[in-house]
């Protein structure tokens, strides 16, 4: 493969590690080695040195179920971590504020949305308001996910088996959670989330941190984030929680899945090679 840029400072293999990862694109969420080089123009070689590295670090993963063409690989929601400020600046953020101020107003309690990357959630949004809480928290914080209701909500969306997979990465959060389950407690909190549609927590994180959880879904049902509402637990009992924000909290959430859905839908213009076309939303 030529090089694309003479400049002596363009550095070709960056450039190829971008083009491995655009390679997953609409309806390619699953690619082998051979699908990849083919995509991409590169020899398998590169390709495969290219997603043992972007494995390495997190940002693809290797499937345990073989495909035609060899072993499967998909991207890791730390792909987001690449453009996530510009995503949400366009996207989600700009569809979800208005309702997250409305149910902030509501409640007088912050609201997050958090999405899924290793076996942290990581916050994409969030509508505060002044309150001294144990753990500060903006968009980019990172918490373990199975400690936090937007964590558990997340990962009860995964398939059946992979949640343990993903929680057996390491955290890159820096928290030391205070509660510790083990996989029976965890399957377990798991099942109860997926059967009674929400999550809670209470001080499994840090201390007087009290929440509950909801998913957010896409015009195909599939989670894509989830949304919250967050307490101080001195000033917040459960019952208020549970019997007041939580309705609140899943009409907010119903409200932000419907006009994702609707934006999915709508034809996007776009200039391509100097021409006007028009294409979908993904």
């Amino acid at each position: 493969m030529t090089r694309r840029d003479s400049s002596p400072d363009f550095i070709e293999a960056i450039a190829r590690g971008l083009d491995v990862i655009r390679a997953f694109g609409p309806g390619q969420p699953v690619m082998t080695l051979a699908s990849v080089a083919d995509a991409t123009s590169l020899p398998r070689p590169t390709a495969r040195r290219i997603l043992l590295t972007l494995e390495q670090l997190g940002y693809v993963r290797q499937l345990g179920v073989r495909q035609a063409g060899g072993p499967g690989y998909e991207l890791t929601p730390r792909v987001l971590d690449l453009g996530m400020s510009y995503v949400l600046s366009r996207g989600l953020w700009k569809i979800a504020r208005p309702h997250m101020e409305a149910l902030v107003a509501r409640t007088s309690e912050s609201s997050s949305i958090a999405q899924l990357d290793g076996s942290d959630i990581l916050y994409v949004a969030r509508v505060a308001v002044p309150k001294i809480v144990a753990l500060a928290v903006t968009v980019g914080t990172r918490f373990p996910a199975m400690q936090t209701s937007l964590g558990k909500v997340l990962l009860a969306a995964l398939p059946a088996g992979e949640a343990e997979a993903v929680l057996a990465e390491p955290s890159r959060s820096g928290i030391t959670p205070r509660w510790q389950p083990d996989a029976a407690a965890r399957a377990a909190a798991l099942r109860e989330v997926r059967a009674r549609g929400w999550a809670m927590t209470d001080g499994e994180l840090a201390p007087a941190i009290r929440s509950v959880a909801v998913p957010l879904r896409d015009g195909d049902g599939r989670v894509i984030a989830a949304l919250n509402v967050n307490a101080h637990a001195a000033e917040t009992p459960v019952d208020v929680l549970t019997g007041e924000y939580l309705p609140l909290l899943l009409a907010t959430a119903s409200a932000i899945s419907a006009d994702w859905a609707a934006c999915q839908s709508v034809p996007q213009t776009t200039l391509t090679n100097g021409h006007l076309s028009g294409m979908r939303t993904v």
